[in-house]
């Protein structure tokens, strides 16, 4: 569906597509477990987050250049802007890729070649976010914000992925506390598979100011209303809650009661390589399988833009809300 969009919750480790990854592994002689394209498309069959997990750190193996980056972010951006995206805040997980020897300006100055030039070549304007690996230690992670300190001025914000039960928001307390010191937005996981109060956890410990995912809120009505009232943005990538056992069948999705609760719902694609559509085939799976009417797609899309970071550019979020508002279906 090609309805203008923002996407907030899109892992560009997560965008890497079984072709581009034999490609990289051949340009960079890695050999991959797999045989074929197909064999390794197989492979995505996951039983739960961590399985997930196990083959998505396997792949990035095949990262290693800034040419590498480059050309992934340049790959997702084409597919998205296809898709109606006009805007997208991007995660990045550089202690994946600090703890292989591929050093942290590697890893931006690479993503930097595409998203800097992301208005011109694809249409779609660009943030990035550094995410911190939960199920690393809270030691790593002030040592990965220490190591991006020079890149700053390309970092809008931080966030807080990977395996989520087990490692609460509070285990990040400290790095948070110096991110927001040194003027960067705040996202975090939070009840995916965690349960509502690492919600809280992420609210109130670590300030933060939008919560990806954020399923496992329906589970407390008082979590709910406070946040309504407090107007905090859900990430929600309903394919992904698919693929991952989260929830069932599509069918089954919470996103219209959300909605209907007063919940300020987005819905983004996650790790679309892995769990079978970008942003727009996730806006089509919830038209098709939630029976979402056009208001309601416009009202996620709008949504979308109301989230993102767009603070410094009020000009551009307008433009990008009128876009939703003149979309004929």
């Amino acid at each position: 569906m090609s309805l203008p969009k923002a996407e907030l919750h899109l892992h560009i480790e997560g965008t890497l597509e079984p072709e581009l990854a034999f490609e990289l592994a051949a340009r960079n002689g890695v050999e991959l477990p797999y045989a074929s394209t197909d064999e390794l498309r197989k492979a995505y069959a996951f039983e739960d987050l961590q399985s997930f997990l196990n083959l998505y750190y396997e792949l990035m193996a095949v990262l290693r250049t800034e040419r590498d980056f480059e050309d992934l972010a340049n790959a997702y951006l084409a597919r998205a802007a296809a898709q109606g995206v006009r805007h997208a805040e991007i995660f990045f997980d550089p202690q994946a890729h600090i703890a292989r020897g591929v050093g942290m300006g590697t890893v931006v100055e690479g993503l930097w070649r595409a998203l800097g030039r992301s208005v011109e070549n694809h249409g779609v304007s660009t943030q990035l976010i550094m995410c911190f690996l939960r199920d690393e230690s809270a030691e790593s992670a002030l040592e990965t914000l220490e190591a991006a300190k020079p890149y700053l001025d390309r970092i809008v914000g931080v966030g807080l992925d990977s395996a989520e039960v087990g490692h609460p928001p509070v285990k990040f307390r400290e790095v948070y506390e110096a991110a927001a010191a040194l003027g960067l937005r705040r996202v975090a996981h939070a009840g995916e598979e965690g349960p509502p109060s690492y919600i809280v956890e992420a609210l109130d410990v670590l300030g933060v100011e939008r919560i990806d995912h954020g399923l496992r809120c329906v589970e407390s009505p008082e979590l709910v209303a406070r946040l309504v009232r407090d107007r905090v943005p859900l990430t929600l990538c309903p394919l992904s809650n698919v693929r991952l056992r989260t929830v069932d069948v599509l069918g089954d999705h919470p996103l219209p009661a959300m909605l209907d609760a007063g919940l300020l719902c987005t819905v983004n694609s996650d790790d679309p390589a892995y769990f079978g559509g970008y942003a727009g085939d996730n806006f089509d799976a919830v038209r098709v399988e939630l029976g979402l009417g056009e208001e309601r797609l416009r009202e996620l899309a709008r949504n979308s833009f109301l989230a993102a970071f767009l603070e410094h550019d009020e000009e551009l979020r307008g433009r990008y809300l009128a876009e939703v508002d003149a979309y004929v279906f």
